[in-house]
């Protein structure tokens, strides 16, 4: 079979068929009467074998040590072929993501595609002064994808790169929620933290609340406090049981309450929360500590139910949780006062 005849029936080119042969991959066994190469069966058969193992990534030096060495195995090799294919992989993805962050910020004109991929470098940065910086140096006016930044700020470790990032992803409004969204689900707990911390950041933007209630009953106990904390402050009752869970624990109990007393503006929310606390304040596992931050909640709430509460909390057994309910008592009966003075 001649070189023009195997280059149609294989879909390899005559100059690859040439190419191989000046390497001794494939070298046809024999010539015709006019020197043209003549390639037995034996011979395609190699040159199907080196184009299938092309295909795994391997060099032609490695193809040529494959087919002639039998010490040679594929083990080692192939563990290095998936390597490099994952990496690679990884750099296509990274390539991909960084097009559409540049497709997503609607470029006017090549500056404007320059500018994003220097704010994206600069983001890069193994320097986090640098990294903050690019933040808030950016000139006034210039569009930032959503996508750019909430990607930053779901992988940022540093604190205060991290308070910046959220800064001006809060004032991307509804393309921030939207970039997030997805990552307040996340599997890996670290970005559900990172993502929900962001989106409370702008609960006044559409789309944030539900987002947020949808992370209420989250496996982490964070993710949780931190979707109730930005529901509280934003009238959503759905946050009352975490609220108060918050106060139980002793974690954020002040901003808890203070949460609480929001929500209680409502009349229903109020009863509903009063009633909450009191049911905690007689549990047979609240120790003093537990109790006096219960006491100290019901004083941010509304209404006249958490006086009287207060009142007969004043003659308790424990005498530390009487002195405590009796003073704050007094705070609300001076409250109270005032505010028939006013009326």
């Amino acid at each position: 079979m001649l070189i023009g005849e195997v280059a149609r029936r294989s879909g390899v080119s005559a100059r690859m068929l040439r190419h191989y042969d000046a390497l001794g991959l494939v070298r046809p066994t024999g010539r015709t009467v006019g020197g043209y190469r003549e390639y037995s069966a034996d011979d395609v058969r190699r040159m199907f074998h080196v184009e299938s193992l092309r295909s795994l990534g391997l060099s032609l030096k490695q193809i040529g040590r494959a087919l002639e060495d039998p010490a040679f195995t594929p083990s080692a090799l192939v563990g290095d072929l998936i390597q490099w294919t994952e990496d690679r992989l990884a750099r296509e993805r990274e390539l991909l993501e960084r097009l559409r962050v540049i497709d997503a910020s609607a470029p006017a004109g090549w500056q404007d595609v320059l500018r994003v991929v220097e704010l994206m470098r600069e983001l890069d940065s193994s320097s986090a002064a640098r990294r903050q910086q690019a933040v808030l140096t950016r000139p006034e006016g210039m569009p930032v994808p959503a996508e750019l930044l909430a990607g930053a700020v779901l992988s940022e470790s540093d604190p205060h790169v991290a308070g910046a990032l959220r800064w001006a992803l809060a004032r991307t409004g509804d393309d921030g929620v939207a970039a997030l969204a997805a990552a307040a689900g996340s599997e890996d707990v670290e970005i559900r933290r990172r993502a929900v911390l962001a989106i409370a950041g702008m609960a006044d933007v559409p789309g944030a609340i539900p987002v947020l209630t949808g992370r209420l009953e989250d496996p982490d106990a964070l993710v949780r406090r931190q979707a109730a904390l930005a529901l509280g402050a934003h009238g959503v009752s759905a946050a009352v049981p975490t609220l108060v869970r918050m106060i139980v624990d002793g974690t954020n109990d002040v901003d808890a309450a203070e949460a609480l007393g929001t929500l209680s503006q409502d009349p229903a929310s109020a009863t509903r929360i009063t009633t909450l606390l009191a049911d905690q304040l007689a549990a047979p596992t609240a120790d003093s500590a537990t109790r006096i931050r219960l006491i100290q909640a019901l004083v941010e709430l509304e209404g006249i139910a958490p006086l009287e509460i207060l009142r007969q909390l004043a003659h308790d057994e424990d005498h530390t949780v009487a002195l405590v309910a009796s003073a704050l008592a007094g705070v609300l009966e001076e409250r109270a006062g005032e505010v028939l003075d006013n009326s």
